[in-house]
């Protein structure tokens, strides 16, 4: 596919323009209900269309960059997609989509601005993953959080107690933090390179301490945001407390874009620098290892696949850590599939925890009797995430495992093995005691006539996205060769700093 860069500068700010323009259009329309859902689920749908179209543009390692407006260089805000933004952009619109089917299917979007917030999010998520200016990153990341802020809130109207207001709490508090660091840091960074453009400030970090210093200030509140050990308890005391609903949205947006900024700065900023990698490496395997053990004490489905998040983030930047072009496409595979395979499991379990009205384990049992497909779809995605063959968590790990071989991390490949084996002990204790074992003192499933209660609306998402592992397993070349591309474009940030450059 060929784009002009006129049409470049359009349809990449469209991502920006055009679910912002419609959370407006919801927010007048706030009492048509129809129109709500209508509106929502078709910007997300083009969106994600448009993604996928970026895909095939990006496909030969090309870069389309644009400045926003008449602004010279250095003043336009610069929009810029390589093959990275793009399969960003496309996980994220897979995900946003099934979790606002979900969220209708469960009631929570029977809120009055739900739609409206959740496309205001999405015009952060967007911005934040096109923007190649460090400022900007910043202030997509607020178009993030205020409309979170607002979701989690709701939540609380819904469900009431103290446990979900320190939720909301623990959740603001972490992110303002995160913020307050990030803006700190892009200060330090305009103070020590004079510029916030990431094409101008190419390896600027790795040649200069000062710069280095100032960037990594702006990579700890990014590490922060993303939970890695040891600024991780906030998300895993926060996140089991919203809906099922919300918990999958964030599941697969908040961290996962905090990720690929910590990956296009470090690319691009320290370019490579393999001084500090060894930092990298301990800290991310020090997240698998604590992020693992930490679900096992938990006896709460979603705090399990919570803490079970923190383990997997440190497995997906150590893609980053090992920095080689194998290294790389295993981190970038790793992080569409934890995507997808995690917002499954968050909605396996919650389509039973709104229907029950419970997610404890040993509270319910014999699910995967009573609902057979959510026991399918929480069995299949929970396979992948412990990586066995065919879903994609195995071809995810066994690359990232051949790449820490060849790098020579033999530590961090233990640790990558140890913390497989814990994750699938973890899975299988949901599964006995949610899905499969008998309960004595069973809440709810043990009453009943026996059929079958979370209906086909709801249940629908977690298969969805369970199936899509098993096709990403099964067909990996496609998704490992976009990833290759994604990597190769880290690995030399030249054609990305050229366009943004020229854009």
């Amino acid at each position: 596919m060929t784009f002009t860069y006129d049409f470049v500068s359009t349809y990449l700010t469209l991502f920006v323009a055009v679910p912002l323009i419609s959370a407006g259009v919801l927010v007048l329309a706030a009492r048509v209900q129809w129109l709500q859902y209508v509106v929502m689920f078709a910007t997300l749908a083009v969106s994600l269309a448009a993604s996928a179209g970026l895909i095939a543009g990006t496909s030969d390692g090309t870069t389309y960059a644009k400045g926003t407006g008449s602004w010279p260089f250095g003043i336009a805000i610069p929009f810029a997609a390589d093959m990275l933004s793009a399969l960003m952009l496309t996980t994220t619109g897979i995900l946003a989509l099934a979790c606002a089917w979900f969220a209708v299917a469960s009631g929570y979007a029977r809120e009055r601005y739900f739609a409206p917030l959740v496309l205001v999010l999405m015009t952060g998520v967007n911005g934040g993953i096109l923007t190649a200016d460090i400022f900007n990153f910043f202030v997509f990341l607020e178009v993030m959080l205020l409309p979170s802020y607002g979701l989690y809130a709701y939540t609380i109207y819904r469900r009431g107690g103290n446990i979900m207001v320190g939720g909301v709490r623990l959740f603001i508090t972490a992110n303002l933090l995160a913020s307050t660091m990030f803006l700190t840091g892009v200060a330090l960074i305009y103070g020590t390179a004079g510029s916030v453009n990431l094409a101008q400030l190419k390896g600027a970090a790795a040649q200069d301490p000062a710069v280095a210093i100032a960037t990594s200030v702006v990579m700890l509140s990014m590490l922060t945001k993303a939970s890695v050990v040891p600024v991780h308890s906030w998300l895993a005391r926060s996140y089991p407390y919203t809906s099922p609903a919300v918990t999958a949205l964030f599941s697969g947006l908040h961290t996962k874009v905090a990720v690929y900024i910590l990956y296009r700065i470090y690319a691009v900023l320290f370019d490579g620098d393999e001084r500090f990698l060894w930092i990298l490496v301990a800290l991310f395997s020090l997240t698998m290892l604590i992020g693992v053990l930490g679900a096992v004490g938990e006896k709460d489905a979603r705090s399990i696949l919570t803490f079970h998040m923190v383990s997997q983030l440190g497995y997906i930047l150590l893609g980053l850590a090992i920095f080689t072009e194998l290294g790389l496409t295993a981190g970038i595979f790793y992080l569409v599939h934890h995507m997808l395979v995690k917002a499954s499991l968050f909605m396996s379990t919650g389509a039973i925890e709104v229907t029950y009205g419970t997610g404890k384990i040993g509270a319910l049992a014999g699910m995967a009797r009573r609902e057979p497909w959510m026991g399918v779809a929480f069995f299949a995605a929970a396979l992948s995430l412990a990586g066995i063959p065919p879903f994609s968590g195995f071809v995810a790990k066994f690359s990232l495992l051949l790449a820490a071989y060849e790098k020579g991390e033999f530590y961090a490949l233990a640790v990558m093995v140890v913390v497989s084996l814990i994750t699938l002990l973890s899975m299988l204790k949901i599964w006995d005691g949610m899905f499969w074992g008998r309960a004595e003192n069973a809440e709810v499933a043990s009453a009943g006539d026996g059929r079958a209660r979370v209906g086909f609306w709801l249940g629908a998402p977690a298969v969805v996205l369970a199936a899509l592992s098993l096709a990403i397993g099964l067909g990996a070349q496609v998704l490992m060769g976009w990833s290759g591309v994604a990597a190769q474009n880290l690995l030399d940030t030249s054609s990305y700093v050229n366009a943004v450059m020229n854009g």
